[in-house]
């Protein structure tokens, strides 16, 4: 009988050296390092990022989170920044996929794919060829303020286990994860990775007590 297998983990919003090296004593495998986003928790500033991310070890993986829908702008972030991963909150609107892969060799893409509806499977299945993994998070891209991450919120997540059913590439699933909810989460998604921020924080500071209890229901 084949052994389950245990979902990597994402720690987002980190906001320091020391903030990162408590994920990574946790257990976590990749890091999300947020830059300016037009609303939600966990910013920071460029040169911050580029300092947490000179910090972090191989095989770690730095995500840097951008809002940005045209190549130039998230090529010109990523060059400032030095992460190994590039996750793209919003849909890329100028430029294509091609341009980001000739112009940042070696650097991983993550494309989000805020969970909505049926379409949001239409939107994973195009995308998917083109990158290394989706997000499945709970955001909104229609608000006039548009929210790209960091809700709290759970969103359906029988279409996000229709979504990674369906499409090659690994899947990260986001949104309102949390100690006592993630054993339901992997049991019902099956996801590759699991992103998680607020579920792990108290006023706002990543709390170790948390993150180890969301750890260890992990592993269960």
């Amino acid at each position: 009988m084949e052994a389950p297998f245990t979902p990597r983990v994402k720690v987002c919003c980190i906001s320091s050296v020391e903030e990162a090296r408590a994920a990574i004593r946790a257990g976590a495998s990749a890091l999300g390092l947020v830059s300016s986003m037009p609303s939600g928790p966990g910013v920071i500033s460029e040169a911050l990022i580029a300092e947490i991310a000179a910090s972090v070890p191989p095989p770690i993986a730095t995500f840097l989170l951008t809002c940005g829908q045209d190549v130039g702008t998230i090529i010109a972030q990523q060059r400032r920044c030095r992460t190994n991963t590039v996750q793209l909150c919003d849909r890329l609107a100028a430029g294509s996929y091609a341009d980001l892969r000739e112009a940042m060799p070696g650097v991983s893409l993550v494309q989000v794919i805020h969970v909505s509806g049926e379409a949001s499977l239409e939107e994973s299945l195009s995308v998917a060829p083109h990158v290394d993994a989706l997000l499945l998070d709970s955001g909104n891209q229609t608000l006039t303020v548009k929210e790209l991450g960091g809700t709290g919120r759970v969103h359906d997540w029988s279409i996000s286990r229709r979504i990674r059913e369906q499409v090659s590439v690994p899947i990260f699933l986001a949104g309102g994860l949390r100690p006592e909810n993630v054993g339901e989460a992997i049991r019902q998604v099956g996801p590759f990775g699991l992103d998680l921020c607020s579920g792990v924080r108290s006023a706002g500071r990543l709390d170790e007590e948390k993150l180890g209890r969301f750890f260890a229901r992990v592993r269960v």
